[in-house]
């Protein structure tokens, strides 16, 4: 401390009531409760330990079929730094650093239970683990690397890409149910908090459930707010204690629906006050049709900015996709040329006509296109149509029938399980379509579009999509064109891939197929 005269003296010590007050603010400070953990934070748990044992068993098995295969099941030793190290206990040393690398990705993590975050995680691992792997034994001088890589790695990375799918498709059909979901309270103006309730109703395999929600404008106790099939209880309003609300109902979330009365003030507050909870907090964004890859934060001087991506239609990733269409769409048709030349056989036998049917479609940019079928109805179908039209059980756009006269009986299996389908692998091959896209419109509802739905031809349409594993016929117009605008504008390689997984599930336990 400084004199008048600008000499330095020891420093003095603080008032003690300045001491006091520092203390007592200390000790005020917020910290996370432990509060009893919840049945659904629980149930995670539970959860992440399975996928922990399903990793190892996957790790374990591909590195110990690759170590059988490369050394054989000798006594053999492997020369190391000068010292002899077995064949067993480098591929468990691997082991162990393929599954930390899983750990350290947080490909285990529940938050990315949803979409392909999870899967982007365990592949950036496993790459990462054999990339240390090779950089080792090349610094090491070991001539080991190449040949485990060569079968560990891809064998490795599918299992456990299998094992996690499997996991995943068991956890939906579990949350559709109530089960392994996270107790939310949603928090905002009512048109807001409805949106947020029909994203994350039971339907959909959620990973949250709907607690109740608080409103600006306060509401009648007891009242309730219902979406579709979804009936809530309004607990509050966001003008009393949302954290008390959150502690009392002993929610895992609170979920910012919109923009709240009193702005981002309200925001802070609530999160300074969930700090003395065990709850999380999120905020839904208003975005529509915006996946979470094609989102960045990038604070400015304390603004949290959020960049979006724009969608890009065409270049390396458009490229890497056709490779992909071709690559696959020629081995199916390889692979299955047996079972068109049966189906062929027996639409032939069951109706006259031609084994299959073709119709002009509209492809990517408006320019049409011949789309091929196995022929499913009778030969006069398009003729027939016009008698039938007031009968329609499709979507008011889509003419679709349930039980459409013209519908062969070998029709009705193919359209089934799909396989009158099959012959679109052609148009894949030929470039008219992808394996993965928009459904493939006729010409005369192109002419009908409003002007947002003519997005849905910035992309080759697909042989399925997110529309065939969502319902397909049983999906509303307005549903239809929500997913394919979601498609185009958030489509990647790994959703394509998760898509195909999906449709064969669908093929094999169809719904809203006729």
């Amino acid at each position: 401390m400084s004199t008048a005269d600008g000499s330095l003296t020891d420093a003095q010590p603080l008032v003690p009531s300045v001491l006091d007050a520092a203390r007592s603010a200390l000790a005020s400070a917020p910290t996370r409760t432990r509060t009893p953990s919840t049945p659904g934070r629980i149930r995670m748990r539970h959860y992440r330990l399975l996928v922990i044992a399903v990793d190892i068993a996957m790790v374990g098995l591909a590195l110990g079929v690759a170590t059988i295969v490369r050394f054989g099941v000798a006594d053999a030793a492997l020369p190391l730094l000068g010292h002899q190290a077995d064949y067993g206990i480098v591929a468990a040393v691997i082991g162990v650093l393929w599954l930390t690398a899983l750990a350290a990705y947080r490909s285990r993590d529940i938050r990315f239970v949803a979409g392909t975050a999870e899967y982007r995680r365990v592949i950036t691992a496993t790459v990462t683990t054999f990339g240390i792997v090779a950089i080792a034994m090349y610094l090491l001088k070991v001539d080991l690397a190449r040949g485990l890589v060569v079968i560990a790695l891809p064998m490795g990375l599918a299992l456990l890409l299998i094992g996690r799918r499997g996991l995943r498709g068991w956890l939906e059909s579990r949350r559709r149910h109530g089960d392994f979901t996270m107790s939310a309270l949603v928090v905002g103006p009512a048109a807001d908090v409805r949106r947020v309730i029909s994203a994350l109703g039971p339907s959909t395999g959620s990973a949250y459930s709907i607690a109740g929600v608080a409103l600006d404008k306060p509401r009648k106790t007891g009242e309730t707010i219902t979406v579709g099939r979804t009936t809530v209880p309004v607990l509050g309003s966001t003008r009393g204690d949302v954290a008390a609300l959150a502690r009392a109902y002993r929610v895992d979330t609170v979920v910012i629906a919109g923009q709240p009365r009193g702005g981002s003030e309200v925001i802070r507050d609530l999160g300074w006050a969930l700090e003395r909870t065990d709850a999380d907090l999120m905020i839904a964004s208003r975005l529509v049709n915006v996946a979470g890859p094609r989102i960045q934060f990038r604070p400015a001087d304390g603004l949290p900015l959020m960049h979006v991506e724009l969608p890009i239609y065409a270049g390396g990733k458009h490229l890497a996709k056709r490779l992909f269409d071709i690559v696959m769409s020629g081995g199916m048709l390889l692979a299955l040329s047996p079972l068109f030349l049966a189906l062929a056989v027996l639409v032939r036998l069951d109706s006259p006509g031609s084994a299959f049917f073709s119709q002009q479609r509209v492809g990517r940019n408006g320019v049409p296109f011949r789309m091929w079928k196995f022929r499913s109805m009778v030969a006069t179908a398009e003729r027939d149509l016009a008698a039938l039209q007031a009968q329609s059980d499709g979507n008011g756009v889509l003419f679709k029938m349930k039980s459409d006269p013209r519908v062969t009986r070998v029709g009705k299996v193919l359209r089934r399980y799909s396989l009158d389908e099959l012959p679109q692998l052609w148009n894949v091959l030929m470039g008219d379509m992808s394996l993965v896209g928009p459904r493939p419109p006729l010409g005369s509802e192109v002419q009908n579009y409003e002007d947002h739905v003519l997005r849905r031809l910035y992309v080759k349409p697909g042989l399925t999509g997110m529309w065939q594993i969502s319902g397909r016929s049983d999906l509303s117009w307005e549903e239809s064109v929500r997913l394919d605008l979601y498609y185009v504008e958030n489509w990647s390689l790994p959703g394509d891939l998760l898509i195909l997984w999906k449709t064969f599930r669908v093929v094999v336990s169809p719904t809203g197929a006729y």
